[in-house]
């Protein structure tokens, strides 16, 4: 009798392991499935960067002007990252790169210069539905003259999504407030300056502080005209410690600033001056 006992506990032993084994293989196999019906993830975003307004000259068919704008084409969006510093140069330009003002969908402004806001009032008599982006410290009286177009704004004072892998590093510095435009892509981040006033490598940081991913280029104005060759390699030294794997200064970086980077990232510096297109 006890024999008997003893066979049937190894048998039901055996059973119970065969069945939880058999359970685990289709758990598993549930699972492999349910991987490959997860969708990936959404790929970064394209981007088309094309300097539409600048003091230095690029293509010789354009105007330039002093002052900064570029047009960022993310996917089937078209942001406008400053205006310069009057809408007759702003607008001729691109017409004659083939960018429509109504084809803009929204505006980014980086700082209260005319040098940088001059050209918007021009663009808003083309193309008033558009969204303006602007720090929070600008005046009430640009945001009535925003209002005057039938313009709707939003205000910027802290770090912001602007769309989907698109951000604002919020209002930065203290006499001179100031936003920076962060874009991810495949690449990287790409930082956009308009003069860089709060210092364009605390810029690089925050963008960083903010998304934490590597940045791929640094493009704009870094406001270093007149910087001693000491400060501009500890600057250049700053960018390649934070990582920073292309530049294209341009406006208020000044010539000597634009010749030591040029000589230290070689190949990874970006000529940039109006008419400049650079796809990421």
């Amino acid at each position: 009798m006890k024999k008997i006992i003893i066979l049937l506990g190894i048998v039901f032993i055996f059973l119970v392991g065969y069945i939880v084994s058999s359970e685990m293989k289709n758990q598993e196999i549930k699972m492999e499935k349910s991987k490959k019906s997860v969708s990936p993830s959404p790929a970064r975003v394209e981007l088309t960067l094309i300097t539409v307004y600048d003091n230095n000259q690029y293509d010789s068919k354009l105007k330039t002007g002093f002052g900064f704008g570029c047009l960022a084409k993310v996917d089937n969006k078209n942001i406008l990252f400053d205006t310069g510093a009057d809408s007759p140069t702003l607008l001729s330009n691109m017409e004659k790169l083939g960018i429509e003002p109504k084809e803009i969908d929204m505006i980014f402004l980086s700082h209260i210069h005319d040098d940088h806001v001059g050209g918007l009032w021009g663009l808003l008599e083309r193309n008033g539905e558009v969204k303006v982006y602007i720090p929070a410290s600008f005046p009430d009286s640009f945001r009535e003259k925003i209002r005057s177009y039938g313009t709707t704004y939003q205000n910027i004072e802290n770090p912001v999504p602007i769309m989907e892998e698109i951000y604002s590093t919020g209002e930065l510095g203290n006499l001179i407030k100031e936003q920076a435009l962060v874009i991810k892509t495949k690449k990287g981040l790409i930082v956009l300056t308009g003069c860089a006033h709060p210092g364009v490598v605390n810029i690089v940081k925050k963008a960083k502080d903010i998304i934490n991913e590597e940045v791929y280029l640094v493009m704009g104005g870094f406001h270093l005209g007149g910087t001693s060759d000491s400060e501009l390699k500890n600057i250049i030294r700053d960018f390649q410690e934070l990582g920073v794997q292309k530049v294209a200064p341009c406006h208020c970086s000044g010539d000597r600033c634009q010749e030591l980077f040029k000589q230290e990232y070689q190949e990874n510096y970006i000529e940039n001056g109006v008419g400049r297109v650079i796809k990421i």
